[in-house]
């Protein structure tokens, strides 16, 4: 790298500093969402509303793995960790490197473990940090924009990870997840919550032991 590259590498470095200081998590959401519009669900993080509602199902006393794709700067992983035993772990995951420096830098926790890499290898990642299932997967993944085969792909994936009695918690603006999710899983709860920007569908995807 040249001088002058280093120079210009510096000053885009202390702008982003600079932004991400006055913006705080809102000012990394944006520019995560700006370089991978796709992959990003929202330029607005869920609401309290929508937090709340999609983890009422869970039941904390029997989790000892939570795993959640795209998590943004951290929207629900503190009212995850909030809610989880102390024995339990937290893996996030997801494939833009700003979020999970962000995360990384951020949240202490030592239950939290942050992945840069897919959904679609969630049971290698799951693996890895010495779990054989997970209990419960929440994604709030755009599947209606993400590229061709990747959301089967994940859906799929998570159905083999869960654990029988898990379920994969999914909040989406249209409804195309629930036809990924149905696929794999049997019994699809619904729900809907008006107060978050925009609008979401919820869906719960229970793994009976038939399935």
């Amino acid at each position: 790298m040249t001088g002058s590259e280093l120079s210009q590498e510096r000053r885009r470095t202390r702008w982003k500093d600079t932004f991400h200081r006055a913006l705080g998590p809102w000012g990394v959401f944006f520019e995560g969402f700006i370089k991978h519009p796709v992959m990003v669900g929202s330029i607005i993080p869920s609401s309290r509303f929508t937090i709340n509602k999609m983890l009422a199902p869970v039941n904390w006393d029997e989790c000892k793995l939570f795993v959640e794709y795209g998590p943004g700067v951290g929207t629900f992983c503190r009212p995850v960790l909030e809610r989880m035993r102390r024995d339990a772990q937290l893996i996030v995951i997801d494939t833009n490197p700003l979020y999970i420096e962000y995360l990384q830098r951020t949240i202490g926790d030592s239950r939290f473990s942050a992945v840069n890499g897919s959904a679609a290898d969630v049971e290698e990642i799951v693996r890895a940090h010495g779990h054989d299932h997970a209990d419960y997967v929440l994604s709030g993944l755009p599947f209606s924009t993400l590229p061709d085969g990747v959301g089967p792909a994940i859906a799929a994936a998570t159905h083999r990870v869960l654990r029988p009695g898990g379920a994969f918690l999914v909040y989406q603006f249209s409804a195309k997840a629930r036809d990924f999710m149905a696929k794999h899983f049997s019994r699809i709860d619904n729900g809907f919550e008006l107060f978050n920007i925009l609008p979401c569908q919820l869906f719960w995807g229970w793994k009976d032991a038939e399935d």
